[in-house]
Parts: C-alpha cells; structure tokens; sequence
C-alpha cells in the first residue's frame, strides 16, 4: 500500500474508541504508547480483555499486533531502547507498577511463539516441567501429575505419553508447538498470549491448534495475533483491528467481520489492502 493510499484512508478519532469500563475484566489495556528509540510503534491503545474468551488482534504486517500482545506481560520491556507509556491491568492492578516483579507477571500471563521453541536440550518431560522446577516444585509426585494434566489439556498425552523421555525437538512441528503450550499451561497461567502460533505450521496442525485455543478458553483468558482473517474469525470470541499502531476497531467478531463499523476496518477484511 501506498503512502498516497494511505493517506486517503480515514481513521476513527480517539474517543470513538473508548471502551465500557467492564468491571469483570481479565486484563485492560488503557492509552498504551511504546517506542523503540524514538520511533513511536504503539499510539493510545485500549483494549479489554475478558475471561474465558478468544480475543483475536488483526491487521497487516508491521501495524504493531505483536508488539501490543507483548506488553501484557512485559515481554516488550526485554527489546533494547524499548519504552511504554499508559496502563496494562491484570485484575484491576496495574503490572507495571515498580513494586511488580515482572517474572511473576510472566508467569500468570503466559505466552506461545509464533515459531515452536521447545528447549532442544531437554526431554518433552522436562520441557513441560522446565518452569515448575525453576520456581520452587521438586516433588516428583506432582511434577508428574502436572506434567501429565498439562500435555492433556494441550491434546498432546496420547501421542507422547510412551516417549516422555525423547528430546521436544523430536516431535513434529505442530506437537512441538502444542509442547510450548502445554509448558504455558504447566505454570497455571491466568491468561495466555498467542503470537501467530500456526504461522509455521501445516493445515492439520492448524486445525488441531485452532480447536485447541477454543477449549482453553475454558480455562483461561486468551489473547491471539493471527495474520490470518479466516482464524481470527473460527475461533474468537471478540476481534480487535489494528493498523499503523492504532486499534480502528474493536467488537464481537461476528460483528467486525458482517458489519465492521469503521471504513478502513471494511476495507481490510475485504481484502483492498493488506
């Protein structure tokens, strides 16, 4: 797209963005900027998050999804001259407060990659394990019931369970990736943050990552960039449009996707730019 084209795209102003103030949300994101340097990626995002949902964050390349989906658990703080302003709630408390210890945020938030990244050194066991011994669990005992109940909840027992001691690099990408979820799972997160985990995946891998997204949301608040509209509508509950760093809109995803609310969000959905 053009800087011309652009340019002749309308935006909504701030205040069509505001957002209810849900007393029952999970997480809120209110008037978040970040910068890399002096580059500006983020411009006064809000968003909320509730529990026991899908929430889907679209929009082309480069408009700064990935970025956003990291400041939920401060993973963005870790990119060198990386710098944010405005709030993240988990629970109506603010996680960047300086008293917060961010390790701990991270572990009530957890999150997936967009590429699997099982610990090549490790075991499939040990990969779900990995966060729970570095915490504190030694019990033998409970490491197995966590581990085992993890790799469950990820759909990935019954295809592992005989080769619990083989390296989590042995397996195929898509269970490579569902490992990475059950090792998010294993820390009992409260909301789990996905980065366009079936982008390096094949369509059956796909399928099984998508139904497994929709049963965690029973379990757990879930947060997904998808650069894939199709996803994004198969599996959320709610749909948020972001483009050059601003959200355009926010809603229901039947919503966004039949009746989008805002021109440039119609736009995308139906494919003019991208």
């Amino acid at each position: 797209m053009t800087s011309t084209q652009e340019q002749n795209i309308s935006k909504p102003k701030p205040d069509q963005l505001q957002q209810e103030i849900d007393p029952t949300a999970k997480m809120r994101a209110i008037n978040v900027d970040v910068w890399f340097g002096k580059k500006q990626v983020l411009k006064s995002v809000n968003l909320t998050v509730k529990p026991n949902t899908v929430t889907a964050i679209i929009g082309p390349s480069g408009c700064g999804k990935s970025t956003f989906l990291r400041c939920f658990n401060r993973m963005h703080e870790l990119a060198p001259n990386a710098k944010m302003a405005g709030q993240i709630l988990l629970d109506g408390k603010d996680i960047y407060e300086r008293q917060i210890d961010p390790v701990q945020i991270r572990r009530r938030v957890g999150m997936v990659f967009q590429k699997p990244n099982p610990f090549p050194t490790m075991s499939i066991y040990d990969n779900v394990a990995a966060g729970l011994k570095l915490t504190g669990t030694k019990k033998s005992k409970l490491l197995d019931e966590i581990v085992r109940h993890s790799l469950e909840q990820a759909t990935l027992w019954d295809e592992v369970k005989d080769d619990l001691k083989k390296s989590g690099t042995s397996i195929s990408g898509g269970q490579q990736q569902r490992l990475c979820i059950a090792r998010a799972i294993a820390l009992q997160p409260e909301v789990i943050l996905m980065d366009e985990p079936c982008s390096a995946l094949d369509p059956i891998a796909t399928a099984k990552i998508e139904k497994l997204v929709i049963e965690l949301k029973q379990e757990y608040a879930v947060v997904i960039v998808t650069h894939n509209m199709q996803q994004a509508s198969r599996i959320s509950d709610y749909t948020a449009f972001m483009y050059l760093g601003e959200l355009i809109e926010f809603g229901e995803t039947r919503q966004i996707f039949e009746k989008p609310k805002n021109k440039l969000t119609e736009k995308y959905i139906t494919g003019e730019f991208g």
